[in-house]
């Protein structure tokens, strides 16, 4: 059974169809890749999975449910966590205290359990393969892979079984980008669900184990990664009959 299915959703904003009955599985352990250039479709989708907009029609399951997310925080209690391609980080607070931003531990009179929160911090990175000497610097110093990386370990030890990533690496370099990468197989490889959001199909093929694409708001692909080629996902990305049809007219 999927953890997060969505049957026939549809999403109108007045007369304006930002999507038009979406059908997307979210399995355990899976990697479900979104693609779509602007305007396809994608932000709405992470709207209705992270319960910020509900659907105007079809439905939303969880485990099997049928459920209306009431807001992000019922989408949260649900397991679905979303990361933000502008982190939800401040910047001149150190890694620790960002990682429990909001959920911090405490004993005594309030008193926070500093030395705790610290090493937690320290050992879920680690186990997610990212080392960092010291968890007090500030998380401006931390570069652009490494701060995805705390958002989303912050996210799985606060009890995400379905992580959304909003291009985790659109505004990364190669390096950074394959760091984010690992993460998300790191991830799945933990058994949580991952809805990468991206305009990359060779990033969303090194990980991906489905692969929907969007076009204006609808499904133009929803194939599993053993019936589509990365040359198919890059031609469908790139709209293959539109730039033949230029080519001609160019070269006309």
């Amino acid at each position: 059974m999927s953890v997060v299915e969505l049957k026939d959703v549809s999403k109108s904003y007045g007369s304006f169809a930002a999507l038009r009955d979406i059908n997307l599985q979210v399995h355990a352990g899976s990697v479900t890749c979104i693609l779509g250039d602007n305007g396809a479709g994608k932000s709405t989708l992470i709207k209705v999975l992270s319960g910020l907009h509900p659907a105007s029609s079809g439905e939303v399951l969880i485990d099997g449910v049928p459920t209306v997310l009431s807001g992000p925080r019922d989408a949260l209690n649900h397991g679905i966590a979303t990361v933000y391609q502008d982190l939800a980080v401040v910047g001149q607070m150190s890694v620790w205290r960002n990682f429990f931003l909001g959920q911090e531990l405490t004993g005594a009179f309030g008193r926070l359990k500093t030395d705790e929160m610290k090493h937690i911090t320290q050992d879920q990175l680690s186990a997610m393969g990212i080392d960092l000497p010291d968890v007090n610097v500030d998380v401006n110093s931390l570069s652009g892979g490494q701060r995805q990386v705390v958002a989303i370990a912050r996210a799985i030890y606060f009890g995400a079984r379905v992580l959304v990533l909003d291009e985790p690496t659109a505004a990364l370099g190669v390096k950074q980008s394959g760091m984010v990468l690992r993460f998300v197989a790191a991830a799945r490889d933990r058994g949580i669900g991952v809805v990468l959001i991206t305009h990359n199909p060779h990033h969303a093929y090194l990980v991906g184990d489905h692969f929907t694409i969007l076009k204006l708001g609808r499904q133009i692909v929803n194939v599993p990664r053993d019936q589509v080629t990365l040359e198919q996902l890059t031609q469908h990305m790139a709209g293959g009959s539109e730039l033949e049809a230029l080519s001609h007219e160019l070269r006309g």
